[in-house]
């Protein structure tokens, strides 16, 4: 069984590939900062142990505050209504300290057999414990995926788990705006396969149109979006970042559209001066994919009215700061100027 479809390998990214606990193992820790595979290859855990020992019971303990007596006497001691007994400690870095590592390493030298110990949590240090697990049961890391990763993950996840298919296009959108989360990507996976309808792909379009984006940096992302010289485009985004950020998401927006139009203005001057476009882009801090956009259009706009462009954005943060203009208005007022500025209005 896997548990985000034909890719456990490729989720795994560059490091050794972990197998998926089963109910043959006594001893096992399920540890990463990915919550979602935590959680899925718990649940496979369950489905394996039903399979082996039918009725179990589970009993989940906090590892900041169980001590490691109140533990183990609970994997020793007979269950009275099942067999078998699933038991679960949370925030396995708080419980595993030099104190207990001892008494856990003895108990994974005799494990009882009608017990499962499974220690979870976001992380994990290496000591002997690890040889002492490996020998009854196994180590399953859930590490955080990379971009490449999760944009092949969703693909498989769509089609085996939403019986659904997404383009390979709109699956690295998907990734663009919610970051690399499964159990994230995983829940809109579900709304966008049921909006596309049975047998229609998800596309780029349905994500644009219903996936908002939720990055830490989403307010920044406008100024890719000001330069496009669309302004229907722009509206969207800008309502995008809006309506899906945190209350007052409206202040960033306005700082990054102005910090932009200063941008444009710096290096439109500059041109004018005759100072190389390299020195501009360096003295600007424009790197990667955002630089050759923003000389194009500081090339475009020319300085003046740069100026007025750069002089809308202060007094738009201005407006929305003293006089309780309506922030949704004024920003798309701002995009509106934008797309003028491009055109030579």
């Amino acid at each position: 069984m896997d548990p985000v479809g034909p890719l456990s390998l490729c989720v795994m990214a560059s490091k050794a590939a972990s197998r998926a606990p089963t109910g043959d193992d006594r001893v096992i820790a399920i540890v990463g900062k990915e919550l979602f595979l935590r959680s899925q290859y718990t649940s496979m855990l369950r489905q394996s142990l039903a399979d082996k020992f039918g009725e179990f019971d589970t009993f989940t303990f906090d590892g900041s505050t169980v001590s490691a007596a109140e533990v183990l006497d609970e994997c020793r001691s007979f269950g009275l209504m099942a067999s078998h007994k699933l038991i679960v400690v949370d925030d396995a870095d708080q419980f595993v300290n030099a104190e207990t590592r001892p008494l856990l390493e003895r108990y994974a030298g005799a494990p009882c057999e009608q017990a499962t110990l499974v220690l979870r949590g976001p992380k994990w240090t290496k000591g002997n414990l690890d040889k002492a697990i490996n020998s009854v049961g196994i180590i399953t890391k859930c590490d955080a995926v990379d971009e490449p990763t999760a944009t092949r993950w969703i693909q498989a996840r769509t089609m085996k788990h939403h019986k659904s298919s997404i383009e390979p296009k709109a699956a690295a959108l998907l990734v663009e705006r919610l970051g690399t989360d499964l159990g994230r990507i995983d829940t809109e996976l579900g709304k966008l396969a049921i909006s596309a309808g049975e047998g229609n792909p998800i596309n780029s379009a349905l994500v644009g149109q219903l996936v908002g984006l939720t990055r830490e940096e989403d307010a920044w992302a406008i100024q890719s979006f000001l330069l496009c010289g669309n302004t229907e485009r722009i509206l969207q985004e800008l309502r995008l970042i809006l309506s899906n950020g945190p209350r007052g998401s409206h202040v960033p927006v306005s700082f990054a559209c102005a910090d932009l139009a200063r941008k444009i203005l710096g290096i439109a001057e500059g041109m004018k001066q005759g100072v190389a476009t390299q020195t501009l882009a360096k003295e600007m801090k424009l790197w990667g994919a955002s630089r050759d956009p923003i000389l194009h259009a500081a090339r475009a706009i020319g300085p003046a009215r740069a100026r007025v462009l750069f002089d809308e954005c202060i007094d738009a943060d201005r407006s929305m700061k003293s006089s309780g203009a309506d922030p949704v208005q004024r920003l798309e007022r701002l995009a509106v100027a934008y797309t003028a500025a491009l055109r030579g209005h």
